[in-house]
């Protein structure tokens, strides 16, 4: 293909290696689509407070859609320009379902400007290493809207989980999973990584078929058929891997890079 107007990337399990960071060989495969002209958005499950590292190793520039796409983030201002929330009586309602139809169920929330979880709710990733969320009760955490919720099940196949929690509150919002562990994120109804990144490229004048996106895991899955290109890195999920134009090399193999060295 030539070289494509848009680069959408995920980070986590896509573009960083698995210890969280970027590689010297992709960082520059990411100057190489900015020095082309191209236009390079992360787009990522992670929430801003999880976005700092990532802004400096590109040198603080571009947009990141954020919360799978809840957030819009400007890395060199390192500031939210645009949200899409699930409102107070959604995310009060969502909860209250899923605690009743799915037992054991515990929940966490991210808001524009932190994090909040129940007192059982078990901290994975970034936030193990952090004291940033506050523990708070149910009706606390329902409160006021946010990016998203967040249903982690002690024991349940991730896609199992996500399979229970679509029939029981889809038609409220829009759940989606990331990750190894059985843990649901949910954005406000009709929120994606491809709606926002659709909006993103509509609002520059780029069309989908102009557009190359990489991913690995369930919640790419929108951008990656919304994108004319599409490719899953090696380790990727099964259903991503089926749904994908191309395969490349594993995120601790630069897979995206490669590709980008021979795209720009």
């Amino acid at each position: 293909m030539t070289c494509p107007r848009l680069v959408a990337t995920d980070l986590d399990g896509t573009a960083l290696r698995a210890d969280g960071t970027i590689s010297p060989r992709t960082a520059a495969a990411f100057a190489r689509v900015e020095n082309a002209g191209g236009t390079l958005v992360f787009v990522t499950g992670r929430p801003p407070r999880w976005m700092h590292s990532v802004a400096g190793a590109v040198h603080h520039r571009g947009l990141a859609i954020c919360a799978n796409g809840a957030l819009v983030y400007d890395l060199h201002t390192e500031e939210i320009v645009e949200s899409h929330l699930i409102a107070a009586d959604i995310l009060e309602e969502s909860v209250q379902r899923l605690r009743g139809q799915v037992p054991d169920l515990t929940f966490s929330v991210e808001y524009e400007g932190g994090f909040a979880h129940e007192s059982d709710f078990k901290l994975g990733g970034w936030d193990t290493r952090t004291v940033s969320g506050l523990r708070v009760g149910t009706s606390t955490l329902t409160s006021r809207p946010c990016a998203k919720l967040l249903a982690h099940h002690p024991s349940m196949n991730p896609d199992e989980l996500h399979r229970r929690v679509l029939e029981v509150v889809g038609d409220l919002v829009t759940p989606t999973h990331s990750s190894g562990r059985a843990l649901i994120e949910m954005s406000a109804y009709g929120v994606t990584k491809a709606s926002a990144l659709a909006a993103l490229a509509a609002e520059r004048g780029i069309k989908p078929d102009e557009v190359v996106a990489f991913g690995d895991m369930p919640n790419d899955l929108p951008m990656l058929t919304w994108a004319g290109t599409s490719y899953a890195v090696a380790n990727a999920h099964p259903d991503v891997l089926a749904a994908v134009d191309h395969v490349t090399a594993a995120n601790n193999d630069d897979g995206v890079a490669q590709v980008l060295e021979g795209l720009f």
